[in-house]
């Protein structure tokens, strides 16, 4: 991970840092589904308990945080891909595909509270791209460093990454 620039500021009353990283390829394997926003805690539930079962039948472990990739932002039809880092490729099984988050540059924040506060972190990191002169894939990946059900939503802990051009 190779920190190219950062800016911090406030955006309302979160402060959020925003930074440029080059990241290498990370190997992942992942669910890829539609659900609306309301369904979508319980289908990423489901998808991440499927995936670590079948790393525990290979009895291998992810090597970093959860995360979900957004191809799309229509709150009643997302088309999202659920997932973890891993290794290496592993055979595909069912519905649990083995895949890849290029390499490149991406711009992050970190949002600290509840998911559905993070319109700001959102904006503010959108604002940040376009004024820096690069552009956005149109993909958001969102990586979940902790489990709200165990911190409090108000602790909930998530980096977003947006891919860059």
């Amino acid at each position: 991970v190779i920190p190219l620039y950062f800016k911090k500021e406030n955006v309302g009353s979160m402060p959020y840092e925003y930074k440029l990283l080059e990241l290498p390829m990370q190997h992942t394997l992942t669910i890829r589904t539609r659900s609306s926003f309301q369904n979508l805690p319980q289908v990423i539930g489901n998808a991440y308990k499927s995936i670590i079962a079948y790393l525990g039948e290979l009895n291998e472990h992810p090597t970093g945080m959860p995360f979900v990739i957004y191809y799309n932002l229509d709150m009643q039809n997302l088309d999202v891909e659920i997932g973890f880092p891993v290794s290496k490729v592993y055979q595909d099984k069912d519905n649990i595909k083995s895949s890849k988050i290029d390499a490149g540059k991406f711009a992050t924040t970190i949002h600290v509270g509840p998911y559905e506060a993070m319109v700001p972190a959102y904006e503010g990191l959108m604002q940040w791209i376009t004024e820096n002169g690069y552009e956005a894939t149109g993909l958001a990946i969102e990586y979940y460093w902790n489990d709200p059900n165990e911190v409090g939503m108000e602790h909930a802990k998530t980096e977003i990454h947006f891919p860059l051009k």
